[in-house]
């Protein structure tokens, strides 16, 4: 009774196989036993890893697991990698593209008690919806749903998704319009570029030349990291090209100032149009980078956008342009550049 009282439950399914098999053993070695008597295995050679990670399991480690963990026997030369390891059956299985595929990937992750493990299942179910490679409305109608008529491929879509982005921008420059004559001046000088510029929705657009988008030319966006970090520690990517779900979930990811606009960018434009000498001009293309353009801005994922103050000034050398004899003194306008 007591040997009964003292044995570990868990699951236990053939490498390759979906079916799962209650078995209680009070050590490694009868578990190995009873596991290969249950699934007709000969215990030459067998061993029982963790379903989840792939841990091959010993007599110490096998104490310390949970009742009913999710274990996997194995043989010969069979390797698991744990959960993932379905999921590449999956996608190796002849029905690959079908819809066979994509409902046993959800009936994978329906039949997952693990939070973590449910959501990692859904990211890889996501790659395998990926249909990034259409590009018009009538080929991937799916993806199109809420999204204006108007709109006939997914770049324009996405190149006016940043546009939107950006234009909102502008807005805070209104008070800086309404304050003088001479700041109105620069609000419109600064709006003017933008709109020469087409508001910059080229960086969403995977159709554009590499050195103006911020994506792959398939349509995959990589975080560029924290106002802070030179990269993403998390190594977040996504493809709203792919499906509906995606393109949603982007609208989460965020332009952020490195040198924020509202604390520092605007109140040194301003600072600059009032204390300006008559033998300076305010280096509008400057404060356009700024404000509008990936001299400053950087597309962090929601996780890595950070709302705190950033304490990154504007450098004090490029606010003005000295006005010559030789030189026009309207500034000429300067396209942006990636922050590398």
């Amino acid at each position: 009774m007591g040997g009964l009282t003292n044995s570990k439950p868990v699951k236990l399914r053939r490498f390759g196989g979906t079916q799962k098999y209650g078995v209680a053993a009070k050590d490694l070695k009868e578990l190995l036993r009873k596991g290969c008597k249950q699934l007709q295995t000969p215990v030459r050679g067998s061993r029982i890893c963790t379903y989840d990670d792939g841990t091959e399991l010993t007599e110490d480690y096998f104490t310390t697991l949970p009742d009913h963990v999710e274990l996997v026997l194995l043989s010969g030369d069979e390797a698991w990698d744990g959960f993932a390891s379905d999921v590449t059956r999956l996608l190796l299985s002849p029905d690959r593209t079908s819809d066979r595929l994509l409902e046993a990937a959800k009936d994978l992750i329906g039949n997952e008690r693990s939070a973590k493990r449910r959501r990692q299942l859904a990211d890889v179910l996501l790659d395998l919806e990926d249909r990034s490679e259409m590009e018009s409305r009538e080929d991937d109608h799916d993806w199109f749903q809420g999204v204006s008529p108007r709109f006939k491929t997914k770049s324009a879509y996405m190149k006016y998704n940043c546009e939107s982005r950006i234009r909102g921008y502008v807005k805070e420059l209104e008070p800086v319009k309404k304050s003088s004559q001479e700041f109105a001046k620069a609000a419109s000088g600064l709006t003017d570029m933008l709109k020469a510029d087409k508001y910059n929705g080229q960086y969403f657009d995977r159709r554009e030349k590499e050195q103006n988008r911020l994506c792959s030319a398939q349509g995959w966006f990589t975080c560029q990291g924290a106002f802070d970090q030179d990269i993403c520690k998390s190594l977040h990517s996504i493809n709203p090209y792919g499906n509906r779900e995606s393109r949603i979930i982007f609208s989460t990811w965020n332009l952020d100032h490195r040198i924020e606009k509202k604390r520092t960018v605007i109140p040194a434009l301003v600072a600059a149009v009032q204390n300006r000498r008559s033998d300076i001009v305010v280096n509008l293309p400057y404060f356009y980078g700024l404000l509008f353009t990936t001299d400053n801005l950087k597309l962090v994922h929601i996780v890595c956008h950070k709302k705190v103050p950033h304490f990154l000034l504007c450098d004090s050398r490029k606010l003005y342009k000295r006005v010559t004899k030789d030189k026009p003194t309207a500034l000429g306008r300067e396209k942006g550049r990636r922050i590398k």
